[in-house]
């Protein structure tokens, strides 16, 4: 056992003759397709480690949202079916999975796991399939249940196998696949969940100076994350809608877009950050655009911030300028940093990029920082903007990408990896 960590480790376990249900996150599909399979290819050493030590795989994840939150219909499509992941372990590890079928049931989804999965799992212990991958698991009405509903789909689940492995750092939201499960089955955190929080250490007790850059499209899901960092942060950089609504509410212009609600959150960032003035850096140019529907001749221009007055009017803001990562000051904060913490794409993509490029690229040059890189679009963006830096960050010690960057800002908000619920559940 790793004390610090403090839950079961896959590599105590005892996995000979054993099928292993994991849950991993490989929520890489939009529309059928995978545009980046980062997440996928992080788990495959806690598959090999089973496999090596004699363990039966099932796997399971989710895939998008096919539940509609207002009606509770499930809608079961190609769209948020595993089979493209299914196919791409196929390709690159050349073994044999297979994907069992159920019996949907109108809107309502998969009820639960039926019988006929028996004959699969025997196909998987004589050997005559490497890995069982299960349907999405949010296309099974108990997957985001709650009460009876949710515990009974976690129980069929841990009828399936022996022990269950949580190797889905990303998917940190107490389901019944990630953490209703854990009360039947002896579980275990995979090798990706290891690294993960022990990466998070590194925001927790970070080498100083400490930079966070955070950006995003609403106030109301990064507030409390916001106020955590800028607490335990030397410097907090903000970009984004965030930035927008933080400079509404700071130097009373209007810029469009902007909606009241995200407005009023962030009147009350600035109140909490007074007292930590000094640590918030402002990107000190930004670009105002006429049009959202490109970055169009003519139609987009750079202010300052220190020459905003109250009661301006500004049409959308989608980008942080690249001068201001040419700024003295912010140079200088970025460059003597020993860590820093990036979720952050600066610009309203596809159109608005050189703020990220900037920032990107600013922050390479400092070698000595560790620099990790928060989940989602800040890797997607990271890869698209800057292929080259992607694959160096990939194996440099001085890069991590975390798979899941929301999880990051939920184990930031509580102040520790305890409090993502199936990490807690692990450790129960």
């Amino acid at each position: 056992m790793n004390n610090k960590l403090n839950i079961p480790l896959l590599q105590d376990a005892d996995l000979k003759g054993k099928i292993v249900l994991v849950r991993v996150d490989h929520n890489v599909v939009k529309k059928g397709i995978i545009h980046d399979p980062y997440r996928i290819d992080a788990t495959i050493g806690t598959l090999y480690y089973i496999n090596a030590k004699g363990g039966k795989i099932i796997l399971m994840t989710h895939v998008g949202r096919p539940k509609d939150k207002k009606t509770g219909e499930i809608k079961i499509d190609d769209n948020s079916s595993v089979m493209p992941i299914v196919e791409y372990l196929q390709s690159k590890l050349h073994i044999r999975l297979s994907v069992p079928e159920f019996q949907a049931y109108g809107t309502q989804g998969y009820l639960g796991v039926e019988t006929s999965i028996n004959h699969t799992i025997k196909e998987l212990r004589e050997g005559n399939i490497d890995i069982i991958y299960l349907p999405n698991t949010r296309w099974f009405a108990g997957e985001e249940a709650k009460g009876e509903d949710a515990e009974r789909f976690a129980n069929q689940l841990a009828g399936l196998a022996d022990i269950y492995v949580n190797d889905a750092f990303g998917s940190w939201q107490p389901h019944a696949s990630t953490f209703n499960i854990t009360k039947y089955l002896p579980s275990y955190a995979g090798f990706l969940m290891q690294k993960e929080l022990n990466n998070l250490d590194r925001i927790f007790q970070p080498e100083r100076p400490f930079v966070s850059v955070v950006a995003g499209s609403k106030f109301d899901t990064k507030i409390d994350s916001l106020n955590a960092l800028l607490k335990t942060s030397d410097y907090l950089v903000l970009g984004g809608v965030i930035y927008n609504a933080y400079l509404c509410a700071k130097y009373g212009v209007e810029i469009k877009g902007i909606e009241a609600d995200d407005l009023a959150l962030a009147k009350k960032f600035v109140d909490f950050a007074a007292p930590f003035s000094n640590r918030l850096l402002e990107l000190p140019y930004i670009i105002e655009s006429d049009s959202i529907e490109g970055k169009l001749e003519g139609q987009y221009r750079t202010h300052a911030i220190k020459d905003l007055k109250p009661g301006q009017k500004l049409n959308w803001v989608l980008d942080v300028s690249a001068k201001s990562f040419e700024d003295s000051d912010v140079k200088d904060i970025f460059h003597k940093a020993k860590t820093i913490f990036v979720n952050a794409v600066m610009g309203y993509t596809p159109y608005f990029n050189e703020g990220t490029i900037a920032l990107d690229q600013m922050i390479d040059e400092n070698i000595e920082a560790v620099k990790l890189y928060g989940g989602g679009d800040t890797m997607q963006e990271l890869k698209r903007l800057l292929p080259g830096l992607y694959i160096v960050a990939l194996d440099n010690p001085k890069y991590y990408i975390f798979t899941g960057g929301g999880a990051v800002l939920k184990a930031i908000q509580e102040g520790n990896y305890y409090g993502l619920e199936p990490v807690k559940a692990l450790m129960k």
